[in-house]
């Protein structure tokens, strides 16, 4: 099975609200010898996107959506294990989050475990951060790197105000956006500020990782 049909499948299978069926295809994938980091980008992601496309042209109910999006994160945390074995042997650390009023935390998850994959010391705050917990947290825990995720693109304006806020105070962090809301014009929204890095997808973002 290609990555398309799995996609396909999976699909089906969330749309359906069925968990096990979901389930079933990623850990057939699994078994056939795919990482973790090809089924999110190649598989998982695809699938979400649909399924947030559909929401947002009517096809599918708000509950449709909530019910997806919860049979992904459980899928998520079943690969845990996956990812959980190298984390922290780089002695470096990110704090990763949404933005304010994003309630979508996939993404943002799925970025945070290809981290911890290579050996970060990853903090995943998750959906709706507020912009001044952020800063407080980031206070805290010092992160090398901060990255935020951005999946409904009518939220940029909430994205920029926390750039905008992070730099005034942290004016050296290096700061990591993506997000299927910034698929139109991240590119844009990295040239505007210094030490901003737009990442279309995980394989851009993981090359990155790799290199640093």
């Amino acid at each position: 099975m290609n990555n398309q049909e799995s996609t396909g499948e999976l699909l089906a299978f969330l749309l359906k609200g069925e968990r096990q069926g979901a389930a079933n295809v990623i850990n057939g994938l699994l078994d056939s010898g795919e990482d973790v980091q090809h089924i999110y980008e190649m598989v998982i992601k695809p699938a979400m996107y649909k399924v947030g496309e559909m929401w947002e042209r009517g096809e599918i109910s708000v509950a449709t959506e909530h019910l997806a999006s919860a049979i992904v994160e459980a899928i998520l945390g079943q690969l845990y294990y996956k990812v959980i074995s190298g984390s922290g042997s780089r002695n470096k650390t990110v704090v990763i989050s949404t933005v304010e009023n994003e309630a979508h935390q996939i993404g943002a998850k799925m970025v945070s475990d290809v981290f911890e994959l290579h050996g970060w010391n990853s903090h995943f705050l998750g959906a709706n951060t507020p912009v001044e917990e952020l800063l407080k947290y980031i206070e805290m825990v010092k992160p090398n790197i901060l990255s935020l995720s951005m999946s409904i693109d009518t939220h940029l304006d909430f994205l920029e105000k926390t750039i905008k806020r992070v730099k005034e105070v942290y004016p050296q962090l290096l700061i990591l956006i993506g997000g299927q809301g910034l698929n139109d014009n991240g590119g844009e929204v990295m040239l505007r500020y210094s030490g901003v890095l737009y990442f279309r997808d995980l394989v851009a973002f993981e090359n990155f990782l790799i290199q640093n």
